[in-house]
């Protein structure tokens, strides 16, 4: 066994190998560039070695670097977790030809599968049924144009060694299509240093459906059972659960099958996952194999009880697999929810800064001790206080909760959701609220058009429906009552000007137009000790018990004997009075008045917003990486303005009408901010 592995990643991979390193008494040594000097992973490793400037081009993507950081720390094998250099068979081979391991499948096992113009051929040639398309790199965006008429649209566009949804696009027109092809170019260059791209028939309704595989190198290759991760937004998984609540037992086997006479055809020893196109009749075209850890492995860690990292790193050392497929287990329901830095709200456009307040749940079970089952995991590479770079992937932390069946591991989510703390940057844990809630989520109906189906305008707050809204309103009585409490606890008053605590409240919602209407509360029988009140608003009343504390984030507690846990916000907005109550994906922002200071406010002339209409406004921070027109230039509307990249992603920016280019205000190569003009209309 090895005594020093490299971890050639950053995050929360790199993260999840040096817990299972630990555990098996191997020491470790990280790589980190300029922007994750501080990161997570550099604490946690024993070693750590300097690798470069923030682009990962400059510095995760530079094999030579991290070869000679193996060197020099004496590591005798490099695991490259998912992303970056992981499905480089260029990289794979160099690291064997060092002496050093690679841990993962062999050189030439990544080439055969991990291309996914190459692999295609070789799983036609093995009798897989394949997807119709074009195999081979197409030139140029005018070629891509007719061989997608040829298929015949939809068409999907996609780097031939992609991945996590980079340098992917679907066309539906001979403009998407040539705009695709370019900007797939484009992602493919930067995020892998090779811009290949292929061209094949877009399956509509269709299932993602992965089969786990494990070989060794006496010969042996077993699966893993499945895993069902056809929640996907932008051709990004959002949502993956073990198994899969679509296909039979005959299928899985079938799928299983096929997948490890794949592995044997090109000796493939590690662990791999082999993708599924899985039809309404549960027939299944194999799409390609990814020859690496996938970000979703816990999920069959869960279910299986098995460590893959652990089974990875034996595996690399030469020893056999230690289970047969009849020992395969498969108990229970595991989902993960990717918690990414972006905002729902603002067409999940990333979000980079500070973490302010970084508070994951309480963790019952946890990566590298797969044997303790059935409760909550977070996997993360960031800690409170940390930074969410623009250079790397947007990913905070996966959220991984197994329970006894599917919907008891729904109900874990939506706890386990309701109590993840996220506070400087924005993220999605209200979309995947919503997705869990969604009547056709919970019955598993569902393909891979799901959210495009479902949330075709975007995601807006009234597409997360409460239960149960009148709650939130008690909720936001209730928090308001004990920070007035604690006030008018304070010793030192004036006598005679004491704080004087009311029970009756009105609660004003505030909405996007300034005006809402002001609903009343009552908070009665009010206990400062034990935090129990009766609050009444409308119909309902609830008897709510808590001890949340002043400036707590969350808040756990019984309405009507009923647990719940919710996040509370004070001064959210421009506006320090306001509160926020987050529950179930729900957010309430809201003022809450005394009866008399709610008069008043209604006399409040409302500020409306200034026109930004003639800008065209940076949607999120990002490198401005193009300006497409210039002063006195004539545009029309959805013509290309500029493209800016951030979080390894290119964004174009089109013109929303026509108009004349006044000033450009920001210059190609700039740090932009959220809602920085970019270029002015006259």
């Amino acid at each position: 066994m090895f005594t020093k592995i490299l971890i050639a990643n950053r995050g929360e991979i790199a993260c999840r190998v040096i817990l299972t390193a630990r555990k098996m008494g191997i020491q470790t040594v990280a790589v980190y560039s300029d922007a994750d000097k501080d990161a997570r992973h550099v604490e946690l490793a024993d070693e750590a070695v300097h690798i470069g400037p923030a682009p990962s081009r400059d510095s995760y993507l530079q094999a030579e670097k991290i070869i000679a950081a193996a060197k020099q720390t004496g590591a005798e094998a490099v695991h490259p977790g998912y992303g970056f250099l992981s499905e480089n068979a260029g990289f794979a081979k160099r690291v064997e030809e060092e002496g050093i391991v690679f841990i993962g499948p062999k050189h030439y096992s990544i080439a055969a599968m991990g291309d996914k113009i190459e692999s295609k051929k070789l799983a036609g040639a093995a009798g897989v049924n394949c997807i119709p398309g074009v195999n081979d790199a197409i030139e140029t965006a005018e070629r891509a144009v007719e061989i997608a008429r040829d298929i015949g649209y939809p068409v999907m566009i996609k780097a031939s060694a992609g991945g996590g949804g980079k340098g992917l696009r679907v066309a539906y027109n001979d403009k998407e299509a040539f705009e695709g092809f370019t900007s797939c170019r484009n992602e493919a260059r930067s995020s892998f240093g090779d811009d290949r791209v292929f061209i094949e028939k877009f399956v509509e309704e269709p299932r993602h459906i992965e089969i786990q595989l494990l070989g060794d190198s006496h010969g042996n290759v077993i699966y893993l059972n499945e895993r069902e991760c056809s929640i996907q937004r932008r051709h990004q998984k959002v949502i993956e659960e073990a198994p899969s609540p679509f296909i039979s037992d005959e299928t899985r086997k079938a799928m299983g099958e096929q997948a490890v006479a794949l592995a044997k055809a090109v000796n493939y020893q590690s662990a791999g996952t082999v993708e599924f196109v899985v039809g309404r009749d549960q027939s299944f075209y194999f799409l390609e194999m990814n020859t690496r850890l996938q970000v979703e492995h816990p999920v069959t860690e869960c279910i299986t009880g098995l460590d893959l990292v652990e089974l990875m790193i034996r595996v690399a050392a030469g020893e056999k697999l230690p289970l047969t497929q009849a020992q395969v287990k498969r108990d229970g329901w595991a989902i993960e929810c990717r918690i990414n830095a972006e905002d729902p709200f603002r067409g999940f456009l990333p979000s980079t800064g500070r973490l302010v307040r970084f508070q994951p749940p309480k963790e019952t079970m946890f990566a590298a001790h797969t044997e303790q089952l059935c409760g909550t995991r977070v996997d993360t590479g960031v800690q409170d206080g940390g930074e969410i770079p623009m250079f790397y992937d947007s990913m905070i932390a996966k959220l991984i909760v197994h329970g006894k069946d599917r919907s008891d591991a729904i109900a874990k989510m939506r706890e386990a959701l309701n109590s993840f703390v996220i506070r400087g940057v924005s993220s999605n844990i209200p979309f995947q609220a919503a997705l869990l809630a969604h009547p056709k989520f919970v019955a598993g109906d569902f393909n891979t058009g799901f959210i495009a189906e479902n949330y075709a305008q975007g995601f807006r707050a009234e597409d997360v429906p409460h239960d149960d809204p009148d709650f939130l309103v008690a909720l936001a009585a209730y928090v308001n009552r004990r920070i007035l409490a604690r006030a008018a606890g304070i010793s030192g008053q004036l006598p005679g000007h004491a704080l004087t605590v009311g029970e009756d409240y009105v609660v004003i919602g505030l909405g996007s137009t300034g005006k809402n209407t002001p609903q009343p509360v009552q908070v009665r029988d009010f206990q400062a000790i034990s935090g129990s009140s009766a609050v009444k608003t409308g119909a309902s009343r609830y008897e709510i018990c808590s001890n949340w504390h002043l400036g707590g984030a969350r808040i756990r507690g019984t309405a009507n004997g009923q647990a719940f846990v919710a996040q509370v916000e004070r001064g959210v907005g421009k506006n320090p009075l306001a509160l926020r109550i987050s529950h179930d994906g729900a957010r309430l922002d809201a003022l809450v008045l005394s009866p008399r200071a709610a008069q008043l406010h209604a006399l409040m002339p409302f500020k409306a917003p200034p026109d930004m209409s003639r800008f065209v406004l940076s949607p999120m921070p990002g490198l401005l990486v193009d300006v497409a027109v210039q002063p006195g230039q004539k545009v029309q509307a959805g013509e290309r303005v500029a493209v800016i990249e951030a979080m390894k992603m290119e964004n174009v920016l089109f013109a929303t009408a026509d108009g004349v280019v006044g000033k450009v205000l920001a210059a190609r190569g700039e740090s932009l901010s959220v809602d920085q003009p970019i270029v002015e209309f006259v």
